[in-house]
C-alpha cells in the first residue's frame, strides 16, 4: 500500500511517502527550489519521494492532503465578512490564489501526477499534526498536544493517541492563537513572520521580562487550564496585511522595528516577555492535558512545538514521564502526518510501537549522494579535492575542527525538518570563544546574537548538560552542567543586552547561550554512525565530545540539498573546508568563484 502525503499553499510545502506503514522518504520543496519556506505545490519533493521508492504516480494507492481547503476557505470568508469593509486589500490579495489553485487540489493532482488513479483524501490540519506526533513516536499510548498559528479553524488542540487511532478532546479556535501571538511579536520586533520566530526565541535571554505583565493583562487572558483568548483590538491579522495595529504600537511605546535596523534593548525585552508568556501557556496546557488524559507520555507537533525552550521546560517541570516531538513539527510535517493517518486510522492497520526508539529513522529521509556521484561532479568541473578512506575521514575532520577550522559536512540522506542533524551541517570547535562570532558573521551572514547548538555524544550528554535522556532532533533546551560553567565577575554580572554576548560562560562557550543554556542534539551510533564516529574521534583527541553543529546554509537560504548547493555555499562563505562523502576540499586550493558565471546552468541546477 503506497500513500503520498502532501502539504502546500501556506508555508513549508512538503511531500512524504509511506509504503506499507513505513516512512520511506520525505522532503521540503524549499530544498530543491532554493526558496526558503516555499509554499508552492511540492512537485520536486514529490518527484524525489517517488524516485526514492522506484515508483510513478500510477503506483500510488492514496494521496492525502494535510488539511481541508474548503473548510479553511470558509474560515477566511467568515472572517472577512465579519470585519467588512475592513480588510478589502487583504481580501483582494488572497482571493486569486484561492480561486485559481487552492480550492482545486484534486484537479491539480490529476494534472501533476500522470497515471494516478487512486483515491484523494483530506485530513484536518491539526489531525495531520497529531498524527505526525503520535504515530512515529515510541509510545503505544500517549497524549498529544498541537499548537500553531491556525489550521482550518483550530489553533491549539489536544487528545489521546492509542494504538492506531487519535481522538481529539479539546481545542482553541481562531482568531485566538498562541502561535499568532508569538508571530505578532516576531513582526513587531522586525523579523519575518513564519520564519523569524526562532530569532525571537534566541534573542529572549538578552532581555528582561518587563512587558510580561502587560501582555497578560492586555493581550491574552490565560486560564489555569491553559485555555486562552486574545484581545483582538490590538491585532490586525484577521483583516489586514500586518500582524499588529496602532493600538499595539501605543501599548508598547512605538512602531515596529524596521527590518535590518539595529536591535534595541526594547526588542530584547519584548522577546523575553513574549517567550515567558508562551512558556507559561505551554506549561499550564501540559498540566491540564495530563490531568484530563491521565497518560504519562506526551507527543508534540505544530509550529509552537519548535519552541525548544518551552519544550525543555515541559520535560523538566511538567507532569509527564517523557515527551516526543515531531522533528518537522511545522506544516512540512503535516505531509507525513497525513500519510500516516491514512495508513493507521483510515485504513485501520495495526500499529506496534517500540518503546526504545521512534519510527522516524533519525529524520534522515531526504536524498543521498554516493561517493561516485560526488567525485564525478567535482571531476567534471575541474574542482580539486582529496579522497579520504573511511578510516581517515573522521581522523582528518576531527583534526581540522580541533585546529578551529570551520568545516562544511555533507553526508548521507538529507534531514527532514528545519534542523541540520549531522547530514547537511556546518561544524566548528565548541571550545573556542571565537567560533560563534566567526560562523555567524563570516559564514552564516546572520545576526551576532544567534546561538549555536551543540552536537554531543549521546552517552556523554549528562556530563555536559542537565539532560538525562536522548535529544536527537535538537528540539530541547537544557542548562549547561554547572561543573563546566565559569562564574562571572561582578563587572560581567552588570552587563545586559548584547554586551553579554562576548562573556565566556563555560568550557564550551560557542554553544553556551547567555543564560547558560544550550539547544542540544544527542548523537547516536544507531541513527548516524559516521557522525557518531567523528564526535568520538574528536573526544579521543581533545577530551571533549561536543562540537558546534549549525545548518549548512547562509541567512535567507534553505539548507543545501545537493553537492552543487553545498559547493556554492562553501565558496560564497569563509568556510575553511568542505567534506562531501569521502571528498575533502580545501578552500585555498579552489578556483575563484566568479559571480558573473551562470552557476545554475553550469551546475545544471533546477
Amino acid at each position: 500500500m503506497k500513500i503520498l502525503g502532501i502539504s502546500a499553499f501556506y508555508h513549508d510545502s512538503a511531500a512524504a511517502l509511506v509504503v506499507d506503514g513505513q516512512i520511506v522518504a520525505a522532503g521540503q520543496e524549499e530544498r530543491w527550489t532554493r526558496i526558503k519556506h516555499d509554499q508552492e505545490f511540492p512537485e520536486n519533493a514529490i518527484r524525489y519521494c517517488l524516485e526514492e521508492a522506484g515508483l510513478t504516480g500510477a503506483d500510488l494507492d492514496y494521496i492525502t492532503f494535510y488539511d481541508k481547503p474548503f473548510v479553511k476557505f470558509e474560515r477566511l470568508l467568515e472572517t472577512y465578512l465579519s470585519y467588512a469593509p475592513l480588510g478589502l486589500k487583504s481580501w483582494l490579495k488572497a482571493m486569486p490564489q484561492w480561486l485559481k489553485k487552492k480550492l482545486w487540489i484534486k484537479e491539480l493532482l490529476a494534472k501533476e501526477l500522470a497515471g494516478f488513479e487512486g483515491r484523494v483524501l483530506f485530513t484536518n490540519h491539526h489531525q495531520s499534526h497529531a498524527a505526525s506526533a503520535f504515530f512515529p513516536s515510541p509510545y503505544q499510548e500517549a497524549a498529544f498536544l498541537t499548537m500553531d498559528g491556525v489550521g482550518e479553524w483550530t489553533t491549539t488542540s489536544f487528545g489521546v493517541g492509542r494504538d492506531n487511532n487519535i481522538t481529539l478532546m479539546e481545542e482553541v479556535r481562531f482568531p485566538h492563537s498562541l502561535g499568532l501571538l508569538y508571530s505578532a511579536f516576531t513582526y513587531y520586533t522586525g523579523f519575518r513572520v513564519n520564519s523569524g520566530e526562532y530569532k525571537v526565541m534566541g534573542l529572549a535571554p538578552y532581555g528582561r521580562p518587563i512587558y510580561k505583565d502587560k501582555i497578560l493583562e492586555e493581550l491574552i487572558d490565560v486560564k489555569e487550564d491553559g485555555s486562552y483568548r486574545l484581545n483582538m483590538k490590538y491585532f490586525d491579522y484577521c483583516a489586514g496585511l500586518t500582524m499588529t495595529n496602532k493600538k499595539f504600537d501605543e501599548l508598547f511605546g512605538g512602531p515596529p522595528r524596521r527590518p535590518e535596523s539595529e536591535v534595541t534593548q526594547r526588542d530584547m525585552d519584548l522577546a523575553r516577555s513574549v517567550q515567558e508568556v508562551t512558556e507559561e501557556v505551554m506549561m499550564r496546557t501540559a498540566r491540564h492535558v495530563r490531568e484530563v488524559t491521565g497518560l504519562k507520555y506526551l507527543c508534540l507537533a505544530g509550529g509552537v512545538a519548535l519552541n525548544c525552550v518551552g519544550n525543555g521546560r515541559i520535560l523538566r517541570e511538567g507532569p509527564f514521564e517523557d515527551i516526543w516531538i515531531q522533528p518537522a513539527a511545522g506544516d512540512a510535517g503535516g505531509a507525513l502526518g497525513a500519510a500516516l493517518y491514512t495508513w493507521y486510522a483510515y485504513l485501520d492497520h495495526p500499529r506496534q510501537a517500540d518503546d526504545q526508539t521512534d519510527k522516524q529513522f533519525g529524520s534522515f529521509l531526504g536524498p543521498a549522494f554516493n561517493n561516485g556521484d560526488i567525485a564525478a561532479f567535482l571531476t567534471e568541473r575541474g574542482l580539486p579535492y582529496r579522497e579520504l578512506t573511511d578510516g581517515e575521514l573522521p581522523e582528518v575532520v576531527a583534526d581540522l575542527i580541533a585546529d578551529q577550522k570551520v568545516v562544511g559536512w555533507f553526508q548521507g540522506r538529507m534531514e527532514f525538518g528545519p534542523r541540520a542533524l549531522g547530514s547537511r551541517s556546518i561544524l566548528g570547535d565548541a571550545r573556542s570563544p571565537e567560533t560563534q562570532s566567526v560562523i555567524n558573521l563570516k559564514i552564516k551572514y546572520r545576526e551576532s546574537f544567534r546561538p549555536f547548538a551543540p552536537s554531543v555524544l549521546g552517552e556523554a550528554c549528562p556530563q555536559f548538560f542537565h539532560l538525562d535522556r536522548p535529544s536527537p532532533y535538537m528540539l530541547l533546551v537544557a542548562p549547561v552542567h554547572a561543573d563546566i560553567c565559569r562564574e562571572m565577575t561582578e563587572e560581567e554580572c552588570r552587563l545586559f543586552g548584547l554586551d553579554m554576548l562576548h562573556v565566556k560562560r563555560s568550557d564550551i562557550p560557542a554553544v553556551t547561550h547567555v543564560d547558560y543554556s544550550a539547544r542540544i542534539q544527542t548523537v547516536h551510533a544507531e541513527t548516524n554512525p559516521l557522525y557518531h564516529r567523528l564526535l568520538k574521534t574528536f573526544e579521543d583527541k581533545t577530551g571533549c565530545p561536543v562540537i558546534v553543529n549549525t545548518s549548512f546554509n547562509v541567512r535567507g537560504e534553505p539548507i543545501v540539498c545537493t553537492p552543487e548547493h553545498a559547493y556554492l555555499c562553501f565558496m560564497r562563505t569563509e568556510m575553511d573546508y568542505l567534506v562531501m562523502g569521502n571528498c575533502l576540499l580545501n578552500k585555498t586550493e579552489q578556483p575563484e568563484l566568479r559571480e558573473d558565471v551562470d552557476w545554475r546552468r553550469l551546475f545544471a541546477l533546477d
